[in-house]
């Protein structure tokens, strides 16, 4: 059985002690075992914030990005290897493996693009110098710089190649050193990815850390200038947030969450037309995409009640041709939920949705995979349930079923009816609107929007070019208020500045042109 160890302090450590197991949740068989046992933490973050922190804010941001670009086209190399340990390790098709592995190298890449654009600098100007006085000479010059802390970065089980490679990108670019913590349940893919840009010797000692397993007492050896990036449920940010690193020692802490995704569909759309199929298309990729295991998925379906009927007939046939099984059988497009934990919530969160909802198809009844063995596997159906009464119905709005489970909620097809209920859920990572009447789309997105982080908008114009909202892009806002976290990933150049502090210099416009490049 494989081994997993944690690279810190410059190399590979075993831990001791008793292990934890790691199975393929397609079958339950054990994959792995690992355990951080007897790991000095707080050596393992000052050997980050010493060894590798001066080397990367030594280096351009042209370097650093080298530097991305070489781990992505590295990771790339290995891109079948990788594909199959995602199915062994997290129950995923081959196609969902694809989405998770690319959405990782297509991230270092793009951020290997922002370095090169970014030059032979290694901090940025942001805005121009302003005059503070009567003279032309005494100016101001905000300027980001890097921290001068180390990056811990905790992942979440369902994109352990992507939602660590997005975060490393910024980290590292920025001139920050990493430790990279993934979910323990489905660290295999993190750990060999990982493991290949350590054999490649791409990075300077220090610069990259990985904990394969509990983070123990880490979080408590963290000071002012460190920083937590966070992605997972809601109550677990709301109780690292609590903690004395963020309270007592400003310890900048971000999160991504739980968050009770929306699609609306807009009054007058034409059942069969592009925009319908652009829609029914993309919550039913969101449905079944990683098993529904996406942050940005679809959970509420607003559709306006003149259409429900047609909305249920037209979904319930696509769900009805999902193959669900072992991700590598023959004809299987949906492989299991990824792990034990979450196939119990799976059937407890319908159940407490069945209290206020009808389901539509598919339901919390056991589930028999193609080409597993006899009641082995974290199987569940893709799921529809439809609101009995919009009007009360709260469950919806608040507890969310983190598999492929999504729930219509009818509305009167008015744009303030339906960014309320959006609104009901206290904070998306993303919403999305098919609407071809323009009056409409506006109301909608003016009161919709602060309640998200990214609004993604179809009419019949674009409907062949709608992107699924579960599309995360690298030069886009990742985050949303609320439920959602309250935090910001990604966005290009902005996902740096979580990574580096603003000052502003006060001085002569003559020294800071020749120091900083001023304008």
């Amino acid at each position: 059985m494989v081994r997993l160890r944690s690279h810190v302090f410059g190399d590979w450590h075993a831990g001791d002690g008793p292990t934890r197991p790691l199975v393929d949740p397609a079958t339950e068989a054990s994959v792995a075992e690992t355990t951080t046992a007897g790991i000095d933490f707080a050596a393992a973050l000052a050997f980050a914030r010493d060894v590798g922190g001066p080397a990367l804010r030594a280096l351009t941001f042209e370097e650093r990005g080298a530097l991305l670009k070489e781990m992505s086209r590295a990771l790339h190399a290995h891109r079948e290897e990788l594909i199959d340990l995602s199915g062994i390790n997290n129950g995923a098709t081959r196609g969902d493996a694809k989405f998770d592995i690319d959405g990782a190298t297509g991230t270092l890449a793009a951020y290997a693009r922002i370095g090169r654009h970014l030059g032979d600098t290694r901090w940025q100007l942001d805005g121009e110098a302003e005059k503070l006085s009567t003279g032309a000479r005494y100016v101001g010059q905000h300027v980001r710089l890097a921290r001068p802390g180390v990056a811990v970065h905790i992942n979440a089980f369902n994109f352990p190649a992507w939602g660590t490679f997005e975060k490393i990108a910024c980290a590292l670019l920025a001139g920050m050193p990493v430790v990279s913590k993934p979910a323990t349940a489905t660290a295999l893919v993190a750990y060999r990815m990982v493991e290949i840009i350590v054999e490649a010797d791409i990075l300077p000692a220090g610069a990259l850390s990985f904990v394969a397993g509990s983070a123990g007492d880490m979080l408590d050896h963290l000071g002012p200038q460190d920083v937590v990036a966070f992605t997972g449920s809601a109550d677990t940010a709301a109780m690292l947030r609590a903690g004395p690193g963020p309270v007592q020692r400003s310890v900048r802490f971000n999160a991504e969450a739980d968050s009770l995704n929306a699609a609306v569909l807009a009054p007058g759309t034409a059942v069969g037309g592009g925009l319908w199929h652009s829609f029914i298309r993309n919550v039913v990729t969101d449905m079944r995409q990683k098993t529904g295991q996406k942050c940005t998925a679809v959970r509420r379906i607003m559709v306006p009640a003149d259409l429900v009927a047609d909305v249920e007939a037209a979904l319930v046939e696509e769900l009805s041709s999902i193959v669900v099984g072992v991700p590598t059988e023959k004809g299987v497009t949906m492989g299991p939920v990824a792990t034990a934990g979450q196939l119990r919530d799976f059937r407890a969160g319908i159940a407490l949705l069945a209290e206020e909802c009808d389901v539509v198809t598919g339901g919390a009844d056991p589930v028999q995979g193609q080409g597993a063995p006899a009641g082995k596997g974290f199987y569940v159906r893709p799921t529809l349930l439809r609101v009995r009464d919009s009007a009360t119905a709260e469950t919806v709005h608040a507890h969310e079923v983190f598999g492929p489970c999504a729930t219509i909620v009818p509305y009167d097809g008015s744009a303030t009816a339906a960014a309320a209920l959006v609104a009901k859920g206290q904070g998306c990572l993303v919403s999305s609107v098919y609407a071809d009447d323009r009056r409409w789309f506006e109301e909608f997105l003016f009161a919709a929007a602060p309640w998200n982080g990214r609004i993604v908008a179809a009419n019949e114009k674009v409907a062949d070019q709608v992107l699924p909202p579960g599309m995360v892009l690298p030069n886009q806002v990742h985050g949303g208020p609320g439920r959602a976290g309250g935090g910001e990933e990604l966005g290009g150049i902005r996902g740096l500045d979580f990574y580096t502090n603003r000052v502003a210099v006060q001085g002569d416009l003559g020294a800071l042109r020749k120091i900083l490049g001023a304008k």
